[in-house]
């Protein structure tokens, strides 16, 4: 168990908005450095400029967060992100695979092209950033963590390449804990249930297009700022799984012992969102 994250250095994918971004911030607040990683470069180098102007430079004179423009989808992409982490800080403490997209749609009148979108952005991604960031890992005796969903323990109606990218990084997440058991390496599959972020904002739909709006009531979900902070603390307790919230707990149990039960409450669940696709 570690006490602390001061002076940690980590990672963060997706660190522009949402969960990401409420992730840099705890971890910078914990004490630790930080690589920001995300596509919208403009948007990183305000949120850079702010923490380094908030809590000064590192005790070597350097800036203590830096910006990496980052499309995940991209392998030399993501192993620039880790070359210019390790080029700048020296070296790496945690890796944060926190970059996803989601869609809304039912798989009858979905095209292929969303699946693939998904799973190059949330599976491919988190690949890619953890294959570059391992060997640094390994020498740190580090945390690799990967942000899935309750989606990536059981089936979401009408999200399909959602659910499978995330069933995808939980069963590479669980099989790198068990190939590196005695290596020290910490991998910490992270499950957040609905959050207050923008991710349905930009979820595709059957075409491939933005959502453009929220079919939830985000101010009843749990905070980005306090799932950040339940990440902060996994991490501390280098716990291999974290699922949040009442509803995903209950939802990951009753899978375990009433699956087809749990098949028409999930149903008639998600059919009560505003223009669902279900009937």
């Amino acid at each position: 168990m570690m006490n602390t994250l001061k002076g940690k250095i980590a990672v963060v994918t997706g660190a522009s908005s949402g969960i990401g971004l409420a992730t840099a911030k705890e971890f910078a607040f914990q004490g630790a450095y930080v690589a920001l990683a995300a596509r919208n470069v403009e948007k990183l180098a305000d949120i850079v400029s702010s923490l380094n102007k908030q809590y000064g430079p590192m005790a070597n004179g350097k800036e203590a967060f830096i910006a990496v423009a980052t499309d995940v989808t991209k392998e030399d992409d993501c192993r620039n992100l880790i070359a210019k982490t390790v080029e700048h800080f020296g070296r790496i403490d945690i890796l944060v695979n926190n970059a996803g997209i989601s869609m809304r749609a039912m798989f009858k009148d979905l095209d292929l092209s969303v699946i693939r979108r998904l799973m190059d952005t949330n599976f491919w991604g988190t690949v890619y950033c953890t294959k570059f960031a391992l060997p640094y890992l390994l020498e740190a005796r580090g945390s690799v963590v990967g942000v899935i969903s309750i989606a990536g323990f059981k089936g979401l109606p009408a999200r399909t390449g959602y659910s499978s990218s995330k069933f995808a990084i939980y069963g590479f997440l669980d099989t790198l804990r068990v190939e590196h058991l005695h290596d020290g390496l910490h991998v910490m599959v992270f499950a957040p249930g609905f959050t207050t972020s923008n991710i349905r904002m930009t979820a595709l739909v059957a075409n491939g297009s933005e959502q453009g709006k929220t079919p939830r009531e985000e101010g009843k979900m749990m905070s980005a700022e306090a799932v950040a902070h339940r990440m902060a603390v996994g991490i501390m307790k280098r716990k291999a799984q974290v699922i949040l919230t009442p509803v995903g707990k209950a939802t990951v149990l009753l899978n375990k012992i009433c699956p087809r039960l749990l098949d028409k409450l999930e149903y008639n669940y998600m059919k009560k969102e505003p223009d669902s696709p279900l009937k």
